[in-house]
């Protein structure tokens, strides 16, 4: 049965693509979106209802258990690996011949197929000191 596209639904979902680069926690998403009228109890609903879809991941950074989202059917983010720097949280998209080497070279070595649509590498990005 496909979910029903309320207003406030659709805002979250503008708002997640907007910010697809980025880990974003639940009052993260709240802040965000003060002015649009959609409720902190609306965005947890929805946020879960997305993470049962499929729609988005649920992730820590740098080791905190504090939780964070991240869109994953952002244009691009199926086919790509995603970096992700422990120091500042941005996400990038590993380029595809990249992601498609490690895929092969992983499932060559190990018989283990990576699902790239959910797979994140940590470290630290060029401008953090990587």
């Amino acid at each position: 049965m496909p979910k029903y596209e309320t207003k406030q639904r659709k805002a979250l979902l503008e708002f997640l693509s907007a910010n697809a680069d980025k880990p974003l926690s639940a009052a993260d998403v709240v802040s965000g979106l003060k002015n649009s009228g959609i409720s902190a109890s609306a965005v947890y609903r929805n946020l879960s209802a997305l993470e049962k879809e499929g729609k988005v991941q649920r992730l820590t950074v740098g080791g905190s258990n504090k939780v964070y989202y991240r869109y994953t059917v952002a244009k691009g983010c199926k086919r790509h690996l995603h970096l992700s720097c422990s120091k500042c949280g941005k996400t990038f998209h590993m380029d595809v011949p990249a992601s498609d080497l490690l895929i092969k070279e992983v499932y060559d070595s190990s018989d283990f197929k990576i699902d790239s649509a959910s797979t994140v590498l940590y470290g630290v990005c060029g401008k953090c000191g990587g």
